[in-house]
C-alpha cells in the first residue's frame, strides 16, 4: 500500500496533486455510496407506500442532483489543488 501510494507521488508530481487525486477519487466513492443509498431507500419507500411513489421519486432525484453538484464542486477543487 505505502509503495502504492509512493508511486502515485511520483507521478502525480508532489505531495500536493497526489493527495488531490486521492480526494477526488474520495469525492467519487462518496458520491456512488450517496446515490445508491438514495436509490435503495427510494426503492423501499416506494415498495412500502406505492401510492407516494411520485413524491419519494421526485424527492430522491432532487437529492440526487444535490449530492452531484457538491461532487462536481469537490472534484473541481481537487483538481485546483492539483495544479
Amino acid at each position: 500500500m505505502l509503495n502504492m501510494l509512493t508511486m502515485l507521488l511520483q507521478v502525480a508530481g508532489g505531495v500536493g496533486a497526489g493527495l488531490a487525486v486521492i480526494g477526488a477519487g474520495l469525492v467519487v466513492l462518496g458520491t456512488g455510496v450517496g446515490i445508491g443509498r438514495i436509490g435503495g431507500s427510494m426503492a423501499e419507500g416506494i415498495a412500502r407506500q406505492p401510492e407516494a411513489g411520485a413524491n419519494i421519486q421526485t424527492a430522491s432525484i432532487i437529492l440526487a442532483v444535490f449530492i452531484e453538484g457538491v461532487a462536481l464542486f469537490g472534484l473541481v477543487i481537487a483538481m485546483l489543488a492539483s495544479t
